[in-house]
């Protein structure tokens, strides 16, 4: 049996004291000590926090990193990465955390993960990639989303809807991916 490489989408934000850092840390040993292969962004914050959860109870991690985010922000890879793999630009970094995954959980972020889960959403949404487990953690997006359904709801069908799956927080996130996999 292939082992299973789940991406972890996520804001940059977040240092060690703040609870979405150890959130982040917490699935990162969820997933690890469960024998999955993590892909994340691969620098600071929630990446990180990941990568260093998952390392710490024995998982392994890839990091999707990119020359146009350093050229942005300098800084390489975090300490926790065990495997980079580079993409010239933030495009193709992002279809690499999409296309090479078997789910995704998207934690608290900005634009850039909102942007992340909105491309893969719609990829699935077109057909253009196999549908799989695409989990949004938090009361965060989880408004952000009822917004978006409620304002612009006459663009989103029933049946597109049914591909994003809530989750209150990375135990519950952790425990839908275990079931939809």
């Amino acid at each position: 049996m292939q082992i299973k490489r789940i991406t972890v989408f996520g804001g940059s934000q977040p240092k060690l004291e703040d609870p979405v850092y150890q959130d982040a840390l917490r699935l990162g040993g969820l997933l690890g000590k469960a024998g999955y292969t993590i892909l994340n962004g691969g620098y600071i914050g929630t990446m990180e926090a990941v990568s260093r959860g998952a390392v710490e109870s024995g998982g392994h991690v890839i990091g999707i990193t990119c020359d146009e985010i350093e050229r942005w922000r300098p800084g390489g890879a975090n300490r926790w990465i065990q495997e980079e793999i580079r993409y010239p630009t933030i495009r193709e970094r992002m279809f690499a955390l999409i296309d090479n995954c078997d789910a995704a959980i998207a934690l608290p972020g900005g634009f850039g993960t909102l942007t992340e889960i909105a491309m893969m959403w719609n990829l699935i949404i077109c057909g253009a990639i196999k549908p799989r487990p695409l989990i949004v953690t938090g009361p965060g997006w989880k408004a952000t989303f009822e917004e978006f359904f409620t304002s612009l709801g006459i663009y989103i069908h029933g049946d597109q809807r049914q591909w994003l799956i809530f989750s209150p927080d990375v135990d519950t996130a952790f425990h839908l991916l275990v079931e939809r996999l």
